[in-house]
């Protein structure tokens, strides 16, 4: 990876866990459009990218907010038991779905997650 990407994908990096802690997202609306618009990445290779490090960047920030005793652990486990049934349903659908629709399908998540945060 050329020096201008490595920079690029630290920057994306930074900010993607800096929102993650922040606001409880990061990968999804940070580092996938990071990818895809300053790395060039594929759209399918900007989630799976995304899934990868988004493992670590949730171990750290579970960690820090586990200290300050901010985990529902009931909830967490509902919801990692849910993700863990899901995520494989959902990766398997990503890898049919043509590269311009699941662009579309991201675009159309992102435009109404905004919007509902809005209102």
């Amino acid at each position: 990876m050329a020096s201008r990407h490595t920079h690029a994908a630290l920057a994306i990096g930074f900010v993607a866990g800096a929102a993650s802690g922040l606001l409880g997202v990061g990968g999804g609306i940070v580092m996938v459009p990071g990818l895809v618009l300053v790395l060039g990445v594929t759209q399918h290779q900007a989630h799976a990218t995304s899934l990868a490090a988004i493992v670590p960047i949730g171990i750290v920030g579970f960690a820090i907010f586990a200290l300050h005793g901010e985990v529902n652990y009931a909830i967490a486990g509902l919801l990692v038991l849910g993700a863990l049934l899901g995520a494989p349903v959902g990766a398997r659908a990503m890898s049919r779905i043509p590269e311009r629709a699941l662009t579309l399908v991201f675009a159309v998540l992102l435009v109404v997650a905004g919007v509902r945060l809005l209102v």
